[in-house]
């Protein structure tokens, strides 16, 4: 017979484990909201689109999501990801949600100086943007004009972030930083200083860069210009 206190101790470990991840429970398709979250590091953190993430959630602009909310990270029974849903005979349509028009991208620049030393899809790092070196200090700006939509601590491997929103479609990243220069919800333009440059994998001095299209991570290299 499994004793009281085996099947205590197995509980306690259980929740330990479970105690850094990003749910709290075991559902693919939703996300409970922890404190210091925002929409967009949460569509950032599972590769979502922020703008989709809000539509299937009826939450307007996202601006309004609280500790203890849960998220859905699939579109509601019956629509596709990005149109509205076809009508069957079986039952009814539920309401189709508004489409989000594709922006086009905007005249990226350097975030800061050095060459990338680890590129898009490569380790050390998460590989969803590139490593450029550097050295501890020296300045980050932000590659276009946006919006402050994340700047904290918050997602595990990219040290301190800072995610700027540049339309509908584009985000773009900076990792590894050692200060923040900038808050949420504050107006950038390009070629701000917005953070300097911290300490990445392997304890070197790199940024993380990286830019989002509708979510997905692209390769940098492609928007930024030649030099």
């Amino acid at each position: 017979m499994i004793s009281r206190t085996f099947v205590l101790c197995l509980l306690s470990l259980m929740l330990a484990a479970c105690g850094g991840g990003t749910k709290w429970y075991d559902d693919p398709d939703t996300h409970i909201v922890r404190r210091g979250e925002t929409l967009y590091s949460i569509a950032f953190r599972y590769g979502k689109p922020p703008a989709d993430l809000a539509r299937w959630n009826r939450l307007g602009d996202g601006s309004l999501i609280y500790p203890g909310q849960v998220l859905r990270l699939t579109p509601p029974s019956g629509t596709s990801a990005r149109s509205p849903a076809a009508t069957t005979a079986s039952k009814p349509a539920p309401r189709p949600l508004p489409g989000i028009p594709a922006q086009p991208s905007p005249r990226w620049s350097w975030p800061t100086s050095g060459r990338i030393d680890v590129e898009f899809g490569a380790k050390p790092g998460p590989g969803t943007g590139v490593l450029i070196n550097g050295r501890v200090g020296q300045p980050v700006v932000a590659a276009a004009p946006g919006r402050v939509v994340y700047a904290g601590s918050g997602l595990i491997g990219y040290g301190q972030l800072i995610i700027l929103k540049h339309n509908e479609t584009y985000l773009s990243a900076y990792g590894y930083t050692s200060s923040l220069l900038v808050k949420e919800g504050q107006e950038v333009k390009q070629g701000q200083r917005i953070a300097t440059m911290g300490e990445g994998p392997e304890r070197k001095p790199r940024l993380h860069f990286e830019i989002r299209r509708n979510g997905e991570p692209v390769n940098p290299r492609q928007f930024l210009p030649t030099r």
